[in-house]
């Protein structure tokens, strides 16, 4: 894999990469918060995943203190909540890792636990809080599947029926969608096309006509932005394909050291089986001249051979 270039620098200015396009990357920390950080784009996106009615949006806080000064303080991507109380965390996340289900079931459970009020006069009763979590990563590779919208709620494991509707954790999975233009039928089949598609994009597609969506790809026009706006895009550009490609490395070594331990667990196995043929061999022969193990001893896997008389 070749490596990455570091952007040119000049006067602190980030000069724009050869690769880059028309519009910006929605994967990149600078991207996802500027399109999604958009109020309308925000509501239109939540409401066609989530499929609800949402009219009153408003962004929050993004860093959640811990309950004393020496838990660590979470921090979302973008964090919002309606005027009926229903609360959304909404993270875009490239690369995977060990513990991400856990992290994200973590982000959940700070903000419930954050929901209590303080005298007797609260009654537990917490608001809808929805996950949704636009990842650029397969969840479960073993599984082959173009299914790419994951939502998880708590149910019973045998009755199958929804236990909890309160919590939603909602994966869209970007590898696993791979729809042309005609195929598109949703809603969240229009908004998966655009976030995967648009780096790669010179204009916007005619399917695409809707208001929401032409001012998304007018927001991610990079000539549209300004000279600052422009340095921080390409920087956040460069750390993301960065952070790929040592990824990417990564992934190369497991794999060749697993191919490397299939190869030795094959060699093992082969020479396991000889042995046991040998020693097949072997007690055939003492069956044939009436040899009792006590007299002939059968060659084993130690280097240390005893020698009897026979």
């Amino acid at each position: 894999m070749a490596a990455q270039k570091k952007p040119r620098v000049e006067n602190n200015i980030v000069l724009k990469p050869q690769d880059a396009g028309v519009f910006i990357d929605p994967r990149t920390d600078f991207g996802f918060k500027r399109l999604f950080g958009e109020k309308d784009l925000m509501t239109d996106f939540l409401n066609s995943v989530l499929g609800i009615s949402i009219v009153d949006l408003e962004y929050r806080n993004t860093v959640r203190t811990g309950v004393s000064k020496d838990e660590k303080a979470t921090i979302f991507d973008l964090y919002c909540s309606t005027g009926t109380g229903e609360k959304f965390i909404v993270e875009m996340q490239n690369l995977p890792h060990e513990h991400f289900i856990d992290r994200i079931v973590h982000y959940a459970a700070r903000l419930i636990q954050q929901q209590g009020k303080r005298g007797k006069g609260w009654d537990y009763q917490l608001p809808p809080i929805y996950s949704v979590n636009i990842v650029d990563f397969k969840l479960d590779k073993k599984i082959i599947t173009d299914k790419y919208l994951s939502y998880i709620q708590l149910l019973d494991r045998d009755t199958k029926k929804v236990f909890y509707d309160k919590l939603s954790l909602v994966f869209l999975e970007l590898p696993r969608f791979n729809k042309p233009e005609e195929k598109l039928v949703t809603n969240v089949d229009y908004w998966m096309y655009a976030l995967k598609n648009m780096p790669n994009l010179n204009e916007l597609p005619d399917i695409l006509d809707a208001e929401v969506f032409k001012k998304m790809f007018d927001l991610a026009k990079i000539a549209k932005m300004t000279a600052e706006q422009q340095n921080d895009y390409y920087k956040s550009l460069h750390d993301m394909n960065i952070m790929k490609i040592q990824f990417g490395k990564m992934e190369s070594t497991i794999t060749e050291q697993g191919k490397t331990i299939t190869v030795l667990t094959q060699e093992i196995a082969e020479r396991d089986a000889k042995l046991a043929e040998r020693d097949a061999i072997i007690a055939e022969y003492e069956r044939r001249l009436g040899l009792s193990a006590t007299t002939v001893t059968k060659p084993t896997r130690s280097s240390k051979v005893r020698t009897h008389n026979v």
